[in-house]
Order: structure tokens, then sequence, then C-alpha cells
């Protein structure tokens, strides 16, 4: 059975950072495209950031414009565990953050765009 399960989210400061984690299982997680998608209060899914392995060590990332030289995803294969470092929040970043098993989705992201998704974690940037 696959589970993705997210934990790092909280309340931070404009300006502050945030690591979040999801920890996978029931899939081969080193060879497998991932992403995180968010959605805001009272609007729908975005799609954030993807990396994709392409080889040992040899990783491909890409990430939506809204987030482009802020946030840093990444993963630990040791670990089955996916990143995503945040830096220089902002308010406008509030939001449910959801790990997905599965690669880039431009545009509008639906529930049915990726197969498996975490329970997600609450990102809140205020002061």
């Amino acid at each position: 059975e696959v589970q993705l399960v997210e934990s790092g989210g909280g309340l931070v400061q404009p300006g502050g950072s945030l690591r979040l984690s999801c920890a996978a299982s029931g899939f081969t997680f080193s060879s497998s495209a991932m992403s995180w998608v968010r959605q805001a209060p009272g609007k729908g899914l975005e799609w954030v950031s993807s990396i994709y392995t392409y080889s040992f060590n040899t990783y491909y990332a890409d990430y939506a414009d809204s987030v482009k030289g802020r946030f840093t995803i990444s993963k630990d294969n040791a670990k089955s565990t996916l990143y995503l470092h945040m830096n220089s929040l902002k308010s406008e970043d509030t939001a449910l953050y959801y790990c997905a098993k599965g690669g880039v989705v431009r545009g509008e992201v639906r529930l049915t765009d990726y197969l498996h998704w975490g329970q997600g974690t609450q990102v809140t940037v205020s002061s």
C-alpha cells in the first residue's frame, strides 16, 4: 500500500524558512517522480515542484514560477523521504501542502492528476 506522510508545516513570519518532509512507503521511491502541490484558502490546487531521478544521484527538478529561486525540492532515497526547503516565505505561500507521487502538472491541478497523495501539512506565513 502506497503511503505518503507529510510533516514540518507550521506558523512562520514573512521572510522566514521551513522544511517540509514527506515519508514515503509502499513503492520504489528511488525511481519515482515526486511532487509538491499546495492549496491556498479558497483556491484550487497548485503544482509547486517536482523531482525526477535519471540515474544514481542524478536528479532533475522543476518549479512553479511563483516559488522559483525560493524553494528547493530534494529527496533522500536511503530514507525514502521527499523534502521541500522553503525560504523567503511570503503570505501568499500560506496553504496546505501535499506530497504526491508523480511529475509536473502545469495549469489547473485535479485530484486525478496524481494517483497517490499525502494528507497534507499546513503552512501559515503571518506576522
